[in-house]
């Protein structure tokens, strides 16, 4: 394939310091019209958005990449709200984030790091007069205006951990670090601190008495690994912040998912209530109806599950009565937002693995599905008439479109449509497949370009991530469906058992169950796929990251030489293995059902003796496996002990090991090199 590209935003000056290049928007050219690694980290990521109070305008973020300086920059646009007079109002190399409309629509408030460290700046909304407003001594990673614009509330890490070197002053250069507690790492770091939320006045130019909600407490809020402002609010009165926390520490930290929403007193300076006292689950992301009545917030009912049914709730502050507001839809609230008139509330969740915009009535309880088709809606804000939203499809990245009431739709931005006006498009196909026991499932199929039904292709088995993460419409910056067609394959992507969107006992059927019906149902798949005659029943592969990389390496000893490649992300191996090396312990108890010292216990006795690791003497197939070493998840040395286990049986085998990644792959070139070795490995074999 060839393809150039080239920065629209680079100039260099003569006889002047050279710098690296602005990194802005790419052009290029694709020569053959498919997708490539190159051309997908050429695209601009649409980030968060914000509209301005008369719902006028929107500012949204754009993040570009790049490749040879193996970085990237956020930039911000400003749009009328019908799509019109859209306009780049930031140029800088300091990725601005975060922004948001203050002082009534007259500035744009943001993060920046171009004092040095990450702190909030105005300009005005055609991106000049920039200004800093704090000047925090750390850096602050989030933010949030009051209502009355009078206070600012942030987030900022205080330190939770005495490192080796406070505790002994004379070993300043020991790197050891000493550990006598659970979840001593997270996701990707050594958890040495904690997010806290501060409340500081602000007078229009700069804040003053600074407070840590939690002061002295070594509590998180917002929680890790995401920690977001979304999981704190105002109220509309700028009295009362809600705020999200799980006040719990060590080992009792690392066994329970029951988080609350806590109200806290601007004017006191203390928390007064648990709004969420005696529920065992995840509650998180509160926020207030408009008109200061109600309070709002997600909802998981069992701790330990942390995929458990995302549930709208909702409390009348006044008399403290609650509501299940979503009952009526049997899957996961994603985003929500309160109507204008504080009677209704918006949200996005999935159904079918297909995500769109509902409307629920708090008086009535009505469920009113808004928007169809076969999309991904991701967010909604409510301007005006309007609903204003991101959406993705297998075709297409995120882009910002208007919805009305009615489920009209209208795109705003079209920030890759240079690179989509070059490609192909793909035929998606929607298949209902009869399982081993009896019932239907949702198999997408995705074709390459130029599909000839007389031809003969290989095949991809895609196994899911999560577990119990929903295929949907997703797009993803690795695991695309539209490169791996673009390639020449079939992808088959089966919604095997564990998937929300088909109800709860299909989503539950696989906890304590990994090696059960949700293997099958792979297999049902990629069987019923392989008998039509333009696949290529010899030139099969599967693969998969996650809980897809532990399906890859389970079906490496179960496929009866179904497949002729395989490739595994970041999977777990050897479950014995996972259980202790894993920080989240709570998980590893809900979906593997308990220790495996557990002998009586017959759910972790089922879940070990289904290990991949225990069926290496059947592995006879080729297999790639890749890993990130900062994965605290899964850790890398699964995927070592994987590869190492397909040499020594003498299967061929790679492994592709990343230093600085965590569970995902975020640097430009590793990205690149991941792409470009997912498909040398199945060129060569398929």
């Amino acid at each position: 394939m060839s393809l150039a590209i080239s920065c629209l935003s680079c100039s260099e000056k003569p006889d002047q310091p050279q710098e690296a290049p602005f990194i802005g928007r790419s052009e290029l050219f694709i020569e053959d019209n498919r997708m490539s690694p190159e051309a997908l980290w050429a695209m601009g990521h649409i980030g968060s958005y914000s509209l301005s109070p008369d719902g006028k305008k929107i500012v949204y973020a754009v993040t570009y990449y790049s490749v040879p300086q193996n970085k990237n920059n956020r930039e911000l646009f400003v749009m009328n709200s019908n799509g019109s007079g859209n306009k780049q109002i930031t140029h800088t190399r300091f990725s601005e984030t975060e922004a948001k409309w203050i002082k009534n629509g007259t500035k744009i408030a943001f993060l920046s790091t171009e004092s040095g460290s990450s702190q909030v700046w105005e300009m005005n909304p055609n991106g000049s007069g920039h200004r800093q407003l704090t000047h925090y001594d750390k850096d602050i990673e989030g933010f949030c205006f009051s209502p009355d614009g009078k206070k600012l509330l942030f987030i900022s890490q205080v330190k939770t951990v005495k490192s080796t070197a406070e505790i002994y002053p004379d070993l300043p250069e020991s790197s050891g670090i000493i550990v006598n507690y659970l979840m001593y790492k997270h996701w990707d770091e050594w958890k040495t601190t904690a997010p806290h939320p501060f409340v500081a006045d602000f007078d229009g130019s700069s804040i003053s008495h600074i407070t840590d909600l939690l002061e002295g407490e070594p509590y998180e809020s917002p929680l890790k690994p995401f920690r977001g402002i979304e999981q704190l609010a105002w109220s509309p009165d700028s009295k009362t912040i809600a705020y999200t926390c799980r006040k719990k520490t060590g080992k009792e930290y690392a066994l329970s998912t029951n988080s609350d929403i806590y109200l806290y007193d601007v004017e006191k300076k203390e928390t007064l209530d648990n709004i969420t006292a005696g529920n065992g689950g995840y509650d998180t992301n509160p926020c207030y109806s408009p008109d200061g009545r109600y309070i709002a917030w997600l909802s998981m009912e069992r701790d330990g599950y942390e995929s458990d049914r995302n549930r709208l709730m909702c409390m009348e502050l006044a008399t403290g009565k609650k509501s299940f507001l979503s009952e009526a839809f049997e899957s996961n609230v994603d985003h929500y937002s309160w109507s204008e008139d504080s009677r209704d509330i918006f949200f996005t969740g999935v159904w079918h693995d297909k995500s769109h915009i509902y409307r629920i009535n708090l008086e009535e309880r009505e469920l009113t599905q808004i928007t169809d088709g076969v999309y991904d809606y991701t967010s909604v804000k409510v301007c005006g008439d309007q609903l204003i939203t991101k959406r993705h499809s297998m075709q297409m990245a995120n882009e910002i479109y208007s919805v009305s009431v009615e489920g009209l739709v209208t795109q705003l931005t079209f920030e890759n449509k240079h690179i989509y006006d070059q490609l192909k498009e793909n035929r998606v196909e929607e298949l209902w497949l009869t399982t081993t026991d009896g019932k239907k499932m949702l198999t997408w199929v995705i074709y390459p370009p130029d599909f000839n039904p007389n031809r003969k292709y290989p095949a991809l088995l895609y196994c899911n991530g999560g577990p119990q993460s929903p295929v949907s419409q997703f797009w993803s910056f690795r695991w695309n469906f539209k490169i791996m067609a673009d390639q020449g394959y079939i992808v088959v992507a089966p919604s095997r058992r564990g998937l929300p969107g088909f109800g709860m006992e299909w989503l539950e059927e696989i906890s304590g169950d990994y090696g059960g019906q949700c293997m099958r149902d792979y297999l049902t798949a990629i069987d019923q796929v392989a008998r039509e005659s333009f696949v290529d029943e010899e030139r099969l592969g599967c693969v998969g990251a996650s809980f897809g990389g532990y399906s890859v390496y389970w079906l490496a000893g179960h496929h009866n030489k179904r497949f002729k490649a395989f490739i595994a992300h970041d999977g777990i191996f050897n479950m014995e293995q996972q259980y202790l090396e894993t920080e989240e312990i709570w998980f590893a108890n809900w979906d593997m059902g308990g220790a495996y010292w557990e002998k009586e216990n017959r759910v972790a006795q089922r879940t070990f003796a289904n290990s991949p690791h225990k069926f290496v003497d059947k592995w006879d197939t080729p297999i790639l496996c890749i890993h990130g070493e900062k994965d605290y998840r899964i850790l890398a040395s699964q995927g070592m002990s994987a590869f190492n286990a397909a040499i020594l049986r003498g299967v061929p085998a790679e492994l592709l090991i990343y230093p600085d990644e965590n569970h995902w792959v975020l640097k430009p070139q590793n990205g690149v090199l991941w792409q470009r070795t997912f498909f040398a490995w199945l060129s060569k074999w398929l």
